[in-house]
């Protein structure tokens, strides 16, 4: 399970929640959930059933103290309205739209739990990724036995996604699931180009070159190329990705920001097999939370929408 606060960004939140359409309510309205209700919940771009334990009105926001159920107790959060569906019919059937798109993570096979049916091997390509389901890893239930040297949930490394890079997950997904358009290649800038750049902001910020940004950059690169076909990819790319990477050549000199975020998605779970101390596992969330906001301050720069027409290819015949 990701980290909190984490609902989707859409064009018009209220139109994609469907019953979540009043999830702006104002102070001056009644809150929208009751204490007691049961609702389905955005946690990342998953929708989870939960039951609202709490409601309390918080500088004009009414606020909502939900319980995942079926998962443990550490994950109850507050959330805003904006992260919560009515449970209906319609919500439930997008609850399980959202899931049918989910990725099966190679990296991550152990302790995973879904509400749909359990993808088989053959299915473990992650050809369908939904940017809705795209974010900050996905919640996960402790199977005794099976979870090796992943770190415990509650110890995940979580990131908050600022509301308008969960928007352009959603609108990367929508041109390439959708419209079968792919991001133009290579990119300008790269993943490289925003490495350095971010290098460049922070050495200024800093008056300093900080060997720790260094290293993690470095990580981040490493783990871009090493993600990219692996996990990152739509099964509509696929076919673009092999024509476009060959030989020696990195990932991270062709794809640029759209793919980079999708990294960003995936790295919780990813982050989870590596043996840290939980205080340097806090100061990389923070440095990592800190890249998420120089993403957002360059989204007009580094995010340039410029996708090609469909690869004609049809999304069963994508390897």
């Amino acid at each position: 399970m990701g980290s909190s606060n984490t609902g989707v960004g859409v064009k018009e939140e209220s139109s994609l929640e469907g019953g979540g359409a009043n999830a702006g309510a104002s102070a001056s309205g009644s809150a929208v959930f009751s204490e007691g209700e049961k609702v389905l919940a955005y946690h990342g771009p998953r929708i989870y059933e939960a039951k609202v334990q709490k409601v309390d009105l918080r500088k004009d926001e009414w606020k909502y103290f939900v319980h995942y159920l079926g998962w443990n107790k550490n994950w109850d959060e507050w959330v805003g309205s904006d992260r919560l569906l009515k449970f209906t019919d319609d919500n439930v059937h997008k609850q399980q739209e959202l899931e049918k798109n989910q990725p099966a993570d190679k990296t991550a096979k152990t302790g995973r739990s879904t509400h749909n049916k359990p993808k088989s091997s053959n299915d473990a390509k992650v050809d369908k990724e939904d940017p809705r389901n795209l974010s900050k890893g996905k919640k996960r239930k402790s199977h005794p036995g099976t979870e090796g040297d992943r770190r415990s949930p509650e110890k995940l490394v979580m990131l908050q996604f600022p509301l308008n890079l969960k928007k352009q997950l959603l609108d990367d997904w929508e041109f390439v699931a959708q419209l079968g358009k792919l991001v133009k290649l290579p990119c300008s800038p790269n993943v490289d180009d925003i490495l350095k750049s971010y290098l460049e902001y922070r050495t200024k910020k800093d008056g300093m070159i900080a060997e720790s940004v260094g290293e993690i950059l470095k990580g981040i690169r490493c783990y871009f190329d090493k993600a990219l076909p692996a996990m990152l990819l739509y099964k509509k790319e696929r076919q673009q990705y092999h024509e476009a990477v060959q030989g020696n050549t990195a990932p991270s000199t062709i794809y640029g920001a759209e793919h980079l975020l999708r990294l960003f998605v995936k790295l919780p779970e990813l982050l989870a097999y590596v043996n840290m101390e939980e205080e340097a596992l806090t100061k990389l969330q923070q440095k990592l939370l800190d890249f998420l906001k120089f993403l957002q301050k360059n989204q007009s720069s580094f995010f340039l929408s410029a996708y090609d027409g469909s690869n004609g290819e049809d999304e069963t015949d994508a390897k």
